[in-house]
């Protein structure tokens, strides 16, 4: 089993100013979320520490709490792992992901005007000309603000903070099969914006739904590609 293993110069050094635990652990789910540190990884606090330029105590303390929210395994005896996500439970997260997209999609094409339209626009040809460079971190970020975009021109609360739950998640699912959807993604997004602009609340829930589902699917398929 390999262990934390992050090349020289990936990671900059925290500064010290600041509250050092929450900025720790905010860099360890970075690492975990982008897949730097990939899924069954062996995390070795020493490692860490040294690649952070802390101490090994917030490195503990951040390692704790991400075990308490499922982001790290903690095993006796063995130490701490990047946690493996089943099948199920990538599927029904992605699913939940699917019904809230959905009906942000709906209201983002009810209430949307020209300035929310431009700004998905410009992040559609962003990941258009990420995916043309084989820019796999950038296209995944670019994925990630159009959706964010859009459950913000949805301009509900509720919906956008039960959307940041999962957000994190969402990228860690995406991140490996990214390349996968590559083109056809950004498609799907064109196709988002065009039902959006028209203020088609049933097609923008229709395009919306299909596009995350592909997502899902492309997922579970991700090993037989």
């Amino acid at each position: 089993m390999s262990s934390a293993g992050l090349p020289q110069g990936t990671v900059p050094k925290l500064e010290r100013p600041g509250p050092l635990r929450e900025r720790v652990y905010e860099a360890l789910l970075e690492l975990i979320t982008t897949r730097a540190l990939r899924p069954g990884q062996h995390l070795v606090e020493s490692e860490l520490a040294g690649h952070l330029g802390v101490s090994r105590q917030p490195v503990r303390e951040a390692l704790q709490r991400l075990n308490t929210e499922g982001w790290v395994d903690l095993r006796p005896a063995q130490g701490a792992f990047v946690h493996e996500p089943a099948e199920e439970e990538a599927d029904q997260l992605l699913s939940v992901r699917t019904l809230l997209e959905a009906e942000a999609a709906r209201l983002a094409a009810a209430h949307s005007g020209r300035p929310g339209i431009e700004a998905l626009e410009e992040l559609c040809a962003r990941g258009e000309q990420a995916v043309a460079d084989d820019d796999v971190d950038l296209a995944v970020a670019t994925n990630a603000a159009f959706h964010a975009k859009v459950m913000e021109l949805a301009g509900n609360v509720v919906l956008s903070e039960l959307a940041a739950q999962v957000d994190r998640r969402v990228r860690w699912y995406y991140t490996p099969v990214a390349r996968q959807r590559g083109t056809q993604s950004w498609i799907e997004h064109r196709e988002l914006i065009a039902a959006i602009a028209s203020r088609d609340e049933r097609r923008a829930t229709e395009v919306m739904r299909a596009h995350t589902e592909h997502t899902r699917q492309t997922y579970h398929l991700r090993e037989q590609s």
